[in-house]
């Protein structure tokens, strides 16, 4: 039985008895046992035990985690205090010092400090075999995250969703409350980001949206 150990448990009961859910729990424990899996299977729902229902403020949702050696950790885009950052971080880093003036670089690439802050690092895929990207899409994970996604958008209090690239884009249909905010942007990997991720400025737009909101800015150093 998956544990959280905050709201998250009351909202999402239910889901792990679903039929989807089953069966991507028996494909998850052959391929845990026969394959290299990333994350580690206490860190698959790390985004959600760091940052419970009621106080997520702002949705970074990336597309599946990364799949070489001690980098995933449950966090998208996030990679353990230790292990270099690698280049999607970077250009984020990139884009939060030209936008707000604070500077991540040099330091190291975990982002728990967001999590515990109220920013909600969800990937679409919450694992992925190790050296093959996407190779566990289509095997239940997006029904559960769409799943989140959905309850996040029933929230009174409103959320910044920041979705960039295609992948994550195509969830803002998702989201149908007007009390939230959709940011969309270019992926920030080296292959996109300067078509659109670099200049978007939505770290200084999340915050304005808070702060018009009577809410609490977040603060994007890590």
């Amino acid at each position: 039985m998956v544990h959280f150990g905050n709201d998250w448990d009351t909202i999402l009961d239910g889901e792990f008895a679903k039929t989807y859910y089953q069966n991507l729990r028996q494909f998850l424990l052959t391929e845990y046992r026969t394959q290299t899996i990333y994350p580690g299977m206490y860190d698959i729902f790390n985004a959600l035990k760091y940052t419970p229902y009621s106080q997520v403020r702002a949705v970074i949702l990336g597309q599946d985690p990364y799949h070489n050696p001690d980098q995933a950790h449950g966090l998208s885009f996030s990679v353990r205090k230790g292990v270099a950052p690698p280049p999607s971080l970077v250009n984020i880093f990139k884009e939060i010092k030209d936008d707000v003036g604070i500077d991540n670089t040099g330091k190291h690439g975990e982002l728990t400090n967001w999590a515990k802050h109220g920013v909600l690092l969800l990937n679409t895929v919450l694992t992925v075999r190790a050296g093959q990207a996407n190779s566990h899409k289509g095997k239940g994970w997006e029904q559960f995250t769409d799943d989140v996604i959905r309850l996040l958008d029933q929230r009174e209090e409103p959320v910044v969703f920041l979705l960039w690239g295609n992948n994550a884009k195509a969830k803002k249909a998702l989201i149908q409350h007007p009390q939230h905010l959709v940011l969309t942007a270019a992926h920030p990997s080296p292959l996109s980001a300067y078509h659109g991720f670099f200049g978007c400025k939505h770290f200084s737009k999340a915050n304005a949206f808070l702060r018009e909101h009577g809410l609490p800015e977040i603060d994007w150093s890590i």
